[in-house]
Order: structure tokens, then sequence, then C-alpha cells
């Protein structure tokens, strides 16, 4: 998880999420996601989720998942299908956005390069079950694995698409609006998502409107190595962030 090369499985794993119809919904009609003024406020505080459910301590990932509970529980939004409001502590949109997120920093490490076996793949999605309690699954409900998880995917299919109230993930990065300081990054939106589109499998590229050819698939591995094996050459006291270094000292010690 402290690769620097998740970046881009973060932005896809957002890409993934989207396509559940529910879960979409749920942002649309309760956030500021298609205001560009409040794209980078978001991304800082779903970072800091990530960060805290990642490297923090037992207690504060629960009191990050217990603010997430309490929010999702209190929101609801209405879904056209079938013409309802539904709360979005929805398991199913839960479910699905769980699993996108493992999947997504999965796939990326693996196509970058990072070193995993079979084993190490299994263990890593079994893992993430502790995330999913977190925000309120049970996580036997959820893929334990990484053969449970592609079945859940594959079942999931048919009920994914575009809710066509949602703005094209490429124009909202390309509108996002950064703090004068950071204006240089600017075009680190469009080129994640970019980059973060051509790693999601062919069906899901079609959904987006997007080619789904081969050419994105290896332009999107080739790209993935290179900025994995880049970045390999900063020593690990730059590469990696304070909580990701005080895990490494943490596991070695173990």
């Amino acid at each position: 998880m402290g690769e620097p090369v998740q970046l881009v499985g973060g932005f896809r794993a957002l890409l993934m999420q989207g396509l559940h119809p529910r879960a979409m919904r749920g942002v649309v009609q309760n956030s500021t996601l298609m205001d560009p003024e409040q794209i980078w406020p978001r991304f800082l505080r779903t970072t800091e989720f990530v960060r805290v459910r990642t490297y923090g301590t037992r207690a504060e990932a629960e009191l990050a998942g217990a603010r997430v509970r309490r929010m999702h529980a209190s929101l609801t939004a209405y879904d056209p299908d079938r013409g309802e409001r539904y709360r979005l502590d929805d398991p199913d949109a839960l479910r699905w956005v769980h699993v996108g997120e493992v999947d997504s920093y999965l796939t990326v490490a693996r196509r970058a390069g990072v070193p995993l076996s079979r084993a190490d793949a299994d263990r890593f999605v079994a893992e993430w079950r502790r995330a999913a309690e977190l925000v309120g699954l049970n996580p036997r409900d959820v893929p334990g694995s990484v053969g449970e998880m592609a079945d859940y995917i594959e079942g999931e299919r048919p009920g994914l698409y575009l809710v066509p109230e949602a703005a094209h993930p490429l124009r909202i990065s390309a509108g996002a609006r950064l703090p004068a300081r950071l204006a240089p990054l600017r075009p680190v939106f469009p080129l994640g998502t970019t980059l973060a589109l051509a790693t999601l499998p062919g069906w899901a590229r079609r959904l987006y409107r997007l080619p789904a050819t081969p050419v994105e698939s290896l332009w999107a591995t080739l790209t993935l190595k290179a900025l994995h094996q880049g970045v390999r050459v900063v020593p690990p006291g730059l590469r990696y962030g304070p909580d990701a270094r005080r895990a490494r000292r943490l596991m070695s010690a173990a």
C-alpha cells in the first residue's frame, strides 16, 4: 500500500466504484463531487481515511470507521431504476465499493511489478475483510481470495453502468482546481485518470465509452512498470511516506 504507484490504484478504485449505480448515485446526490472547487478537499479526505485505515492503530481505524458508518446511515439517495430511496449503507453498494478498491490496489501492484505470489495476493484480499468491517459489512460477506473476488465481479457485471447524471471522470479530472501552491500538479489528475482508465478491464472501459483494445492495456502495464521501476532509484527513506516507513520497521522487527 505504501508504493507510490498506488496513487494510480486509488484513481482506479474510484472508477470501478463509480460503475455501481447505487454507489454512484449516493455520491452524486449527497456530495460536491461535481464541483471543481471541492475535488481537491474531497480527495484529501478520502486519502486521509485510507491512510488511517491502513496504518493507524486499531482505535484510530475504528474511530474513522465509526464516522463513516454514521454518515452513511444518516444519508439517503433516490434510485430511479427501482423507484425507491435507499440508505447509503446499502450492503450491496458498500460491498462493490470495497471490492473495487481491493481489486484496484492489487491489480496495479501486480501489473507494476510489485513482487507478490499467488498466496500473497490471496492473503491481501483476506486481510482487507477487516476494512470491510470498518464500514459496516460482515467480513464473511465479502470475497476472501482472488478467485472469490473475480467471481463476485463477474456476477455483478450485468447491473453495472455509468449513471447518466454523473459526469465522465475525464471531464471531472480536467476541471479539478487545486490550491495555488499545487497548481503545477494540476496535470496529475487527468493523467492519473487516463492511466487508471487504461488499467480497467475491457468491459469496464466500454462502460465509460472508451476504446477497449489490447493496446490500452499494454500501454497501462508498461507505464506502471516504468513508474514503479523509476521510483525505486529513490532511497526508501524518501520513496515511502512516514506511515509506510514506520510499518516497514514494525514488520521487520516482528
